[in-house]
């Protein structure tokens, strides 16, 4: 990563920072609550944030229950993307997960989002399988991929 950016955990006063990204990332975006409960009440959640200069500008979901990892959600601001900071931020991910025991990853995509598909691609991950009318906004197919880690 060039620049001033820095990957750390995410803090529940990082909620209305990573809302902004979020907001302008995801047609159905989550909440302040689904957030907070994250934070505050999910014992297999783990969250990160990617800073520039103390900005927040995207952030990463993780899952770990027992040894298998899942990525809730990851996204980096509009105005940041291209920069390779949405593959530095998931390979931090990765790493948290197998630093935790998991021993595969998971995540669903949209099948239409094929820019992601590669980083995805890129970082081992294979498809294996279609979840029908995953995406409430349209019903569009997410393709579900996994890494062995």
């Amino acid at each position: 990563m060039e620049g001033n950016y820095s990957i750390r955990y995410m803090v529940e006063a990082d909620i209305d920072d990573v809302l902004i990204v979020e907001n302008n990332s995801f047609a159905t975006p989550w909440s302040r609550t689904a957030f907070v409960n994250e934070i505050r009440n999910n014992k297999f959640a783990h969250y990160l944030v990617v800073e520039d200069n103390g900005k927040i500008i995207g952030y990463c979901g993780v899952w770990v229950i027992v040894d298998e990892a899942h990525i809730t959600n990851i996204a980096i601001h509009p105005l940041y993307r291209g920069q390779k900071l949405g593959e530095q931020l998931l390979v931090h991910g990765i790493e948290l997960a197998r630093t935790l025991g998991a021993t595969k990853m998971t995540l669903e995509v949209r099948v239409s989002n094929h820019i992601a598909q590669r980083l995805y691609s890129k970082l081992g991950f294979q498809p294996g399988g279609i979840r029908k009318n995953y995406y409430t906004d349209n019903q569009e197919n997410a393709l579900v991929m996994w890494v062995g880690l």
